[in-house]
């Protein structure tokens, strides 16, 4: 198998393109403010004292913004048995959780999934598996804890995987995460709007790729999740009815600053007997029970901070 160039950094041009003249000033303000008041204090740190520090301010300063609002609603939506004190001890701790991996971000370098005690990987033998057969597989997780930690935990086995991400608008600090990704041994990345073709050349190569599943995705299916339709995107699941691959399920959980546990579950196969719709759907119903299972596991570590069920959802459940 032909090993990716390290360190490929790839951004839709179309971002900057639609930019105006207002927006790029603001971006170069906003690196300068990223640079001075969050990375070089957070650097200073350390890993556990940053991850302290930043899940400490995020959790107090959380209740000034309307997206906690979202977070209750969407508690309350997934928990309806929940206390309001239960549905507000778990909102603080997601919002903890979303301070500590910001707090983390710079120092993942010092976060090696395969060296000193940060990182505990189960079922690391799965990878070796995948690596080994030079077919390739999906990898999917979702927004658990330190979600930057489960990329690491694939690429640095080594497995050769094409991960994809989320392109910042801002293009100045976009570069600066990736390059700490990069730095982290996330070597091939795949922005999504881009991704899509550069996906389907590295499974058709034998490459394996990984995907955040968990989001809402308008274009997607319809899928229970927590007992209420969620648009899912069905793009994993169809790669891997497509090229006839593993779906294998990847989990994060944090065990204490800067500190976590990173599962490779049991890989799903296509389920025999169902045409590729059919199969793709079975698929998408099969990983969104595994996020819900996750999740349950973990409630005040996953990102409810995203609007995951459409709106009617909400008033159909009186949240």
């Amino acid at each position: 198998m032909t090993k990716p160039a390290s360190r490929q950094y790839v951004r839709p041009k179309d971002i900057d393109e639609r930019s105006t003249l207002g927006q790029r000033i603001g971006w170069r303000l906003e690196a300068i403010a990223w640079d001075v008041l969050y990375w070089g204090p957070m650097k200073l740190l350390g890993p556990d004292r940053a991850s302290k520090t930043a899940g400490w301010i995020v959790r107090s300063i959380a209740p000034l913004f309307s997206q906690n609002r979202t977070v209750k609603r969407n508690l309350r939506l997934a928990f309806p048995d929940w206390s309001e004190d239960k549905i507000e001890a778990t909102a603080k701790a997601a919002w903890t959780s979303v301070g500590q991996t910001a707090g983390e971000l710079p120092h993942l370098p010092k976060i090696h999934p395969y060296a000193g005690d940060r990182v505990e990987v189960v079922n690391a033998d799965r990878l070796d598996a995948v690596e080994a057969a030079d077919k390739g597989a999906v990898f999917i997780s979702g927004h658990f804890a330190n979600w930057e930690v489960m990329a690491a935990v694939i690429c640095r086995r080594p497995v050769d995987c094409l991960v994809t991400y989320r392109a910042l608008n801002n293009p100045h600090i976009d570069k600066r995460i990736n390059k700490v990704r990069h730095d982290y041994g996330i070597g091939v990345l795949a922005p999504k709007g881009l991704g899509t073709r550069e996906l389907m050349r590295a499974l058709s190569a034998g490459r394996a790729v990984a995907l955040m599943n968990d989001q809402k995705f308008n274009q997607g299916l319809a899928v229970p999740f927590f007992g209420h339709d969620a648009m899912t995107a069905p793009g994993p699941s169809r790669l891997a009815v497509k090229y006839d691959v593993p779906v294998i399920p990847v989990s994060t959980v944090r065990t204490g600053p800067a500190r976590f546990r990173v599962t490779i579950h049991e890989p799903m196969m296509r389920t025999p007997g169902l045409d590729d719709d059919a199969a793709t759907k079975d698929m998408v119903e099969r990983i969104t029970a595994f996020i819900e299972a996750e999740v349950r596991a973990n409630p005040g570590q996953w990102f409810w901070q995203h609007r995951r069920w459409p709106k009617s959802a909400w008033r159909d459940a009186g949240v």
